[in-house]
């Protein structure tokens, strides 16, 4: 058999052989180092990855100090005592002998106040006025002396006295009475007719007392001699503890004390104004612990409020004796019967259809102000429209109300529409200051120490900055309001035009470069050259390239002027088609290459089998090449995709707009997009920004990989086994 292969020689072989002995564990162990600097490669990638996830993740959730303006508490607070003093048949006073004496003797009459309230001082009560009136049970529970003690009577409450440290260093006669009030007031609390507080609530009051005073906390309280006390003591509040700190004041008086000392029964509300707004009284009387808005009042005149527990009491709710059908009432019904009941069978179906008659304390009552809290289980957002828009009437100005007013009027507008109001300018909440997830899993305690210190009107609450609303509300300057709703819409309708604009050309262009064009001509080689140059250009250079031709030579058209679309805020061209043009040119080249490369990758085998069966080019082409490479070119356009929707520069260069809140409507409106919206949080001072703008990058993220999952599903429907 003829052969044109020329065999080796002898001393060819033997070198053939002494090459691979040699040169093969060279190999190897260059293979080996390669190996491994591709797997510590892989390892530093999926680290950074894990560290910027981490980030992400730490700033967008945690523990975050929130100060409210106003408390929500307090506005439906208001809201309800406005509904029950606004009722109809209702009598409100100060005077609970006049309650009582109203209430006795009329068998429609409901009321409350204290349910031992003073009877050795002959002030009136339940207890003292029992054989005239009767106690309903509430929620199944009679108000009795073991009820209240134990909590399980819903309408007990705890009794208060307050001062500061400032004022008993300044006046020791108000530390040494509020030392007597807490050494001997279990000594009197049975007589007055009040419960004691329990010895544990006692004893933190008395190590209040001695931290105030600058003394060891757990020593004991030191014995007063009211001889020995002199200057002026003014107490103000709740006329529900005025019975027990006069029982106090009538025995410090019998033990020597000569001075003055006042004490006025205004109600636990009008005390606490004299005591943080005037600035006149010395010590408090409470039947509630304050409120923030009184204590932050209070703050604002130098003063830090102390709360001194001093025993129990119970509101007690009753009708008359002769009442023969009202024996209990849930809450619930109690909040009916005081506010909207017209007739006693609103309250229940099975009592009478009479009229109903209210006999309650007056509005500084802080008896009224824990009935309320207690019966009325109501949240700010679950109030109804009506009492929404008279909050909002009563706290903000004429001016502004009769703005939202315009804008769209009240009567049109949902209740979730004026609840949101409320809450942007009433109860106004302000993040004061911010925690990662990580500092608020582990160093609570400390973050919370903290708070009490720093800012101690607020209130501590873990916060997700993503969540429902901040994907379906627009931009705002109040990072508690900022949504990305309007950057997520811009990024969409930037995509959709990118994709409009490159696909198309793209795969054309790789058609043409792949299947007609003659690869060895001059020409195509230096198409080829550039194409692969540009795909590496910096984007920067794209935005100025975009501006230059959509935005200025273009801008009739991109701005919709030439198509009657004209809107003056785009008449310069800045709009979302520039923005999506000039990202399509900053894909094309990537879009070129990929798809060259799928289209190559088919075998010319199934081309000329095609040829073969009579196929013309185009029909080659369309019908086999395409469908084949159609995995590869989505591919490809999945990566440039995922470059396309976190750029920036070019988008900042052609117009796009850093503060917006109008939805884009059209491929002609104004716009901006995630990653703009980014941008401008994180180069926000505030550290709650760079919280939501942590949660914005989650969004980017999860639109990133929707779209790149829909990218996949289609080039696997598309994708053919050869």
């Amino acid at each position: 058999m003829n052969t044109d292969r020329t065999l080796p020689s002898p001393e060819e072989r033997i070198e053939e052989e002494s090459f691979f002995p040699h040169n093969l564990p060279r190999r190897h162990r260059s293979a080996s180092i390669w190996r491994r600097v591709f797997q510590a490669s892989t390892v530093v990638g999926i680290v950074a990855l894990l560290a910027l996830l981490y980030n992400i993740v730490n700033q967008a959730f945690g523990l975050v100090a929130v100060q409210n303006e106003k408390e929500p508490e307090a506005l439906v607070l208001a809201a309800n005592e406005d509904k029950m003093l606004a009722a109809t048949n209702v009598v409100s006073s100060e005077d609970d002998n006049e309650l009582v004496r109203r209430i006795a003797g009329n068998p429609n009459a409901v009321g409350f106040f204290g349910y031992a309230y003073g009877y050795a001082y002959g002030y009136a009560c339940y207890e003292q006025s029992a054989d005239t009136l009767k106690a309903l049970a509430v929620d199944g529970v009679a108000p009795t002396a073991d009820t209240v003690d134990s909590g399980e009577y819903p309408l007990a409450r705890p009794l208060y006295v307050y001062t500061t440290s400032n004022i008993m260093q300044e006046k020791s006669q108000v530390a040494d009475f509020v030392d007597y009030y807490l050494t001997y007031v279990d000594e009197e609390i049975d007589d007055v007719g009040y419960f004691p507080a329990k010895p544990e609530a006692l004893q933190l009051a008395k190590e209040k007392w001695l931290g105030a005073v600058g003394q060891e906390s757990h020593s004991e309280l030191p014995d007063v001699d009211p001889k020995s006390v002199s200057g002026e003591i003014v107490m103000a509040g709740s006329s529900t503890v005025y019975p027990l700190s006069a029982r106090i004041v009538q025995r410090f008086r019998a033990e020597g004390y000569a001075s003055r000392i006042t004490v006025d029964n205004i109600g636990t509300t009008a005390g606490f104004r004299r005591f943080c707004v005037d600035g006149e009284a010395d010590i408090v009387n409470a039947s509630r612990p304050i409120k923030p808005a009184e204590a932050q009042a209070c703050r604002k005149i130098g003063r830090d409020p102390i709360a001194f527990r001093v025993g129990t009491d119970a509101v007690a709710v009753v009708v008359s004796q002769e009442n023969d059908f009202a024996t209990s009432a849930t809450t619930g019904e109690l909040a009916v019967a005081f506010t909207a009941a017209q007739t006693w069978s609103d309250v229940k179906p099975d009592w009478p259809a009479t009229e109903i008659e209210r006999f309650i304390p007056g509005a500084d009552s802080g008896t009224l102000d824990f009935l309320a809290e207690t019966v009325f289980d109501m949240r700010l957002q679950d109030l109804p429209k009506e009492t929404l828009v008279s909050i909002l009437q009563a706290n903000v100005s004429k001016g502004l109300f009769r703005r939202f007013e315009s804008e769209q009027p009240f009567a049109e507008r949902s209740q979730q529409n004026v609840f949101q109001l409320v809450q942007e300018r009433v109860v106004a909440p302000e993040v004061q200051d911010t925690w990662s997830l990580y500092d608020s899993l582990f160093q609570r305690s400390q973050i919370e120490a903290d708070i009490i210190e720093d800012y101690p009107e607020a209130h501590l609450e873990f916060r997700s900055w993503i969540h429902g609303s901040f994907v379906t509300s627009p931009q705002s300057k109040d990072p508690e309001d900022a949504g990305v709703r309007t950057a997520v819409l811009g990024s969409l309708w930037t995509i959709l035009i990118t994709l409009l604009t490159a696909f198309p050309i793209g795969v054309g262009a790789a058609i043409y470069l792949e299947e007609y064009a003659n690869r060895e001509s001059r020409l195509n080689r230096i198409i080829q050259t550039n194409i692969n140059n540009l795909a590496g250009v910096p984007s920067i250079i794209y935005g100025l390239l975009g501006l230059a031709i959509f935005v200025r030579a273009l801008g009739a058209l991109t701005s919709g002027v030439a198509f009657g679309a004209h809107d003056p805020t785009t008449a310069n061209g800045r709009t979302i088609l520039s923005a999506g043009m000039t990202l399509g040119l900053l894909i094309l080249p990537l879009i070129i290459i990929n798809a060259q490369e799928a289209i190559r990758a088919v075998p010319s085998s199934l081309r000329q089998a095609s040829f073969g069966l009579g196929a013309t080019k185009w029909q080659t082409i369309w019908y086999h090449v395409l469908p084949n490479a159609i995995p590869g070119i989505l591919t490809g356009t999945i990566l440039a995709v995922s470059r396309a929707i976190g750029e920036t520069a070019p988008l900042i260069v052609v117009g796009a707009s850093t503060y917006i809140t109008v939805d884009p409507d059209g491929p002609f409106s104004k716009f901006t997009t995630l990653p703009i919206q980014i941008y401008q949080w994180t180069a926000r001072p505030q550290d709650e920004f760079r919280s939501i703008a942590a949660a914005a990058i989650i969004v980017l993220l999860i639109l990133l990989l929707s779209l790149n999952a829909a990218a996949v599903l289609l080039r696997n429907r598309f994708a053919r086994r050869l």
